[in-house]
């Protein structure tokens, strides 16, 4: 069985990365059973100014000390629950000290075994905007749509303000299901949660689609994953 490495970027989302993969573990094995798992996360504070500024290698620089640090711990592999991260992790540059599964492969080909055909995407502004997900759901034949500019605001603002900070409020979930039913009407029959806090907000029963959970999804495939010995 391997080792699976979590490259933490922020608290919250860490948290849940780490508690579903515990989960999942102990439905596939048993109870208080899980593969072995290490966590590294840097603060979010040293990469916030590269990515306020643009400077994605940089960003890629600060994770990549994580993938090293993982790999020195004993991981086979490493998942990132942060989608928004796999912007800068995708970019070229020095091999990182261990393969990972990619986030946004994993949920379209979750979307793909649904049957959905147009996928909502909430996540960062920086991934709302970001060719990862349109491309990730084209290679599955699948629609994507992303929110007006106004709308992606409000969801950078509470994402930011709010949610990585661990506040989660009434408003808050109001704002992201209205969201969500803008972009039901806009013809979506599913929304894809592709920032680690919101799935933590905007919970299935108050979406107004079906939801795809990305944290919960990348850490079901890391276990599979684990547990077949074999990461690709």
């Amino acid at each position: 069985m391997l080792h699976i490495g979590i490259l933490g970027h922020s608290v919250p989302g860490s948290a849940h990365c780490y508690q579903s993969i515990t989960r999942y573990g102990e439905e596939r094995l048993g109870a208080y059973q899980h593969p072995d798992i290490t966590l590294d996360c840097v603060p979010m504070g040293r990469s916030m100014p590269a990515w306020e500024s643009g400077d994605r290698a940089a960003v890629r620089a600060i994770l990549a000390e994580s993938v090293e640090r993982l790999a020195r711990a004993g991981c086979d592999f490493y998942v990132c629950p942060d989608n928004t991260a796999h912007l800068a992790l995708d970019l070229p540059g020095p091999a990182l000290a261990l393969p990972g599964l990619h986030i946004a492969e994993v949920v379209a080909a979750e979307a793909a075994a649904r049957g959905f055909r147009c996928v909502g995407v909430l996540g960062t502004r920086w991934t709302m905007t970001a060719s990862m997900y349109p491309e990730a759901f084209a290679a599955h034949s699948i629609a994507s749509r992303a929110p007006s500019p106004a709308d992606q605001d409000d969801i950078q603002r509470i994402t930011f303000d709010e949610l990585v900070r661990g506040v989660f409020t009434s408003a808050a979930r109001d704002r992201f299901a209205a969201v969500v039913d803008t972009l039901r009407a806009d013809g979506c029959d599913a929304v894809a949660l592709v920032c680690t806090e919101h799935p933590l907000l905007l919970t299935p029963d108050a979406s107004p689609l079906p939801t795809l959970n990305s944290t919960e999804l990348l850490a079901r495939a890391a276990v599979e994953a684990a547990l077949a010995d074999n990461v690709t």
